[in-house]
């Protein structure tokens, strides 16, 4: 009675019994079947998500294992290969790597963890192939690869191929119980909202990868961060998340934006991203969504969000007080690392043939996300529908047919000025309305 038992053992004694623990979930017995994965992308958070689904893989109690890795770059495959075991003759490199890998017989969980650019053709292409997706976010750079990600989620959703996405506060125990007292009523009508992610350091900048590159699109493609047909820049890449809580909240995407921003402190460094962003977002019921975001170094810093209702404030992540109230509810709700329980949801719901499909979500976050940063370059007020019919592409013509027969020799088509000279939208700027 006395001895130790840690928590994966006391879930796989649960899984036997047939017993729902907590956030984690626990499956019957009888639906164990194993979960094979391939991860594309074997980057710092590729990895990162090849353990978390292997944890995930544990708690649930069931077989999990990695059969293929895949990257553009030969030595990150290898990495990857390392990391996880696989076979060498299951390590893909190369434009086609992730082809290879996505139709490696067995395999039925795809992992995407690569630059945004290449996110949508992957995902379409696993889609297509009848596998259940974990999509880190965000998953477009522009109006294109946008459209590309909600058809292949409905294509899924015909399918019934189950798809997660890297917006883990969606898993998180804190967002979900504080977010569902929002949207119950708690704090009243939501009036306006703050979402910050101000970074007190400076973006990365692989200045020297790039200066060993043998071509432009390689010396691009190893410092992705810092061109925009690859990561769609800094307000897409890290800010989707804060966006992502809103539209969470509202059940909703803006309808309009005004912004601004500038290219700060990565001055004369290579690149064409900006590092800071600051945007006013309007939703359809007359809510504002007030967003700041920034790599730059700075005093102070803050990744977290704010909501305003008619009846009080809300930390969304949690807890809310009512005006005129010292003390506010907080929540009680615990839960595992919600980068581990993204996968476990994502596992539970094939394995229980449950619903389960964020692509719209996560496709809806990276879009407002996008129109911030068009309106911020632009100087432009720009709508919902500007961005979605927009066909601006950012990035070579392959990308958005089949970047599988990418070759280091193609480039993208579209060279854009500096984003501070760059106007898609050509209408005046409107002042907001308060």
């Amino acid at each position: 009675m006395k001895q130790e038992v840690t928590r994966r053992d006391f879930v796989k004694a649960a899984a036997v019994a047939g017993v729902a623990l907590g956030s984690v979930g626990v499956l019957h017995a009888q639906a164990k079947k194993p979960i094979n994965a391939v991860i594309i992308g074997c980057g710092g958070r590729g990895s990162g998500a090849g353990k978390n689904f292997l944890d995930a893989c544990k708690d649930v109690g069931v077989e999990g294992k990695i059969m293929a890795v895949a990257d553009i770059m030969e030595e990150k495959a290898k990495k990857g290969m390392k990391n996880f075991g696989v076979p060498e003759e299951k390590c893909f490199s190369g434009f086609d790597g992730y082809m290879k890998a996505i139709n490696e017989p067995g395999v039925n969980y795809v992992i995407i963890a690569t630059p945004p650019g290449f996110k949508a053709a992957q995902f379409k292409a696993a889609i297509d192939a009848g596998k259940h997706v974990f999509i880190e976010k965000p998953v477009a750079v522009d109006g294109p690869t946008a459209r590309i990600m909600y058809a292949a989620g409905e294509v899924a959703q015909q399918k019934g191929l189950k798809v997660a996405a890297g917006t883990q506060r969606r898993h998180q125990a804190g967002y979900i119980d504080t977010i569902k007292q929002i949207q119950d009523g708690a704090i009243g009508d939501i009036v306006a909202m703050r979402a910050y992610w101000v970074n007190g350091g400076p973006i990365w900048h692989r200045a020297k990868e790039e200066a060993e590159s043998k071509s432009d699109l390689e010396r691009q493609i190893r410092n992705w961060y810092h061109y925009i047909w690859l990561c769609g820049d800094h307000i897409c890449e890290q800010h989707v998340h804060n966006i992502d809580v809103c539209n969470w909240i509202m059940k909703d995407h803006p309808v309009k934006v005004w912004g601004q921003g500038s290219r700060q402190q990565l001055g004369e460094k290579s690149g064409e991203i900006w590092d800071n962003f600051d945007c006013e977002y309007e939703y359809a019921s007359g809510a504002h969504m007030f967003s700041y975001c920034g790599q730059v170094k700075r005093s102070w810093s803050s990744v977290s969000e704010a909501i305003q209702g008619t009846k009080g404030t809300s930390n969304p992540s949690s807890s809310y007080t009512l005006y005129g109230q010292k003390d506010g509810w907080k929540t009680q709700a615990k839960g595992i690392n919600p980068y581990e329980q993204e996968h476990v949801d994502l596992i539970n719901a094939i394995l229980n043939n449950t619903e389960l499909n964020e692509t719209k979500n996560v496709t809806d976050s990276t879009l407002t996300a996008i129109m911030g940063r068009e309106a911020s370059y632009s100087g432009a007020a720009v709508t919902w529908d500007d961005i979605m019919k927009s066909d601006f592409r950012y990035g070579p013509d392959l990308l958005y047919d089949d970047c599988s027969k990418m070759t280091w020799g193609a480039f993208r088509t579209l060279k854009p000025p500096m984003p501070s000279q760059h106007n898609i939208f050509k209408k005046p700027a409107e002042a907001p309305t308060v």
